[in-house]
């Protein structure tokens, strides 16, 4: 399979079909998000209307930019409400316990709510995660707020967003699917090993719940943030390929208002 673009330099990424800003560094990525997360609250603050955002754990480097302004300039986050993607699930496909050290829901009450200030900060009822017991929750809570502002997130080594794993379907078909439970890829329980159990693959959930590509697609804007030495190829990938289940990401090619925050690492050519 002939893939030229892996060895595209990044002064061709304005000719991908997803745009993109490169970006001096990774902190300049996360800081560029979270600087979307605040302009977006104090837009909807400003016009008495909520503000809905569906958000990742992982990447996770624009929460500490994130809490540093809401915190200087007294944001109040009280009608924001916060969708997580994702959450790994244990055998019995039931969520993995808070205080694993994977568990995204941990992350969330350690990392981001327990250090904002109560007097601002998002309602517990308004912290949402998929539920492995009802996934259709997620589409019911979206479709009663009418809306999701911008969904964050990044992508993974085989192009999936949330944990939508690559399918061998169409782009329509791919493009359908929604909150589910299902079993994680081995290339991504691996790429995840790496990074979060230093290997320990054999150590990593078999499971997780998701949003499906259809509520990530339906957001007024995504974006994400690549930033590894293995996103090189990732990035060259969604920008180029056609669009299918086979590489998830490349289904945003096709949204209204998408951007890709790429560092100096990622812009790199892979090979």
């Amino acid at each position: 399979m002939d893939k030229k673009y892996y060895s595209y330099s990044k002064e061709r990424f304005s000719e991908g079909r997803i745009p993109t800003a490169c970006l001096a560094d990774s902190q300049a990525v996360f800081r560029a998000m979270a600087d979307e997360m605040v302009e977006a609250i104090k837009e909807g603050n400003s016009k008495g209307e909520p503000t809905v955002f569906i958000v990742p754990v992982g990447p996770v480097g624009q929460y500490p930019w994130f809490i540093e302004r809401v915190i200087k300039e007294g944001i109040s986050l009280k009608d924001v409400w916060m969708i997580n993607m994702d959450e790994y699930l244990a055998d019995e496909q039931t969520y993995i316990p808070r205080d694993d050290k994977l568990s995204f829901r941990g992350f969330m009450d350690r990392e981001v709510y327990s250090k904002l200030p109560a007097q601002v900060n998002v309602p517990e009822s308004q912290r949402i995660f998929p539920d492995p017991a009802d996934p259709g929750a997620i589409t019911r809570l979206i479709q009663r707020l009418g809306k999701v502002d911008i969904c964050f997130g990044g992508i993974g080594i085989n192009g999936h967003l949330a944990f939508n794993e690559a399918e061998e379907v169409s782009a329509k078909e791919f493009a359908t699917r929604t909150t589910r439970v299902l079993r994680i890829s081995r290339e991504t329980r691996c790429a995840n090993a790496i990074g979060d159990l230093n290997g320990a693959i054999d150590a990593m959930p078999q499971y997780a719940v998701t949003i499906g590509m259809k509520e990530i697609l339906c957001a007024r804007k995504v974006r994400l943030g690549v930033f590894r030495p293995w996103h090189r190829a990732v990035i060259r990938q969604a920008l180029f390929d056609e669009p299918s289940g086979h590489f998830p990401v490349t289904l945003l090619q096709d949204h209204p208002d998408s951007l890709v925050y790429v560092n100096d690492v990622a812009a790199e050519v892979a090979f």
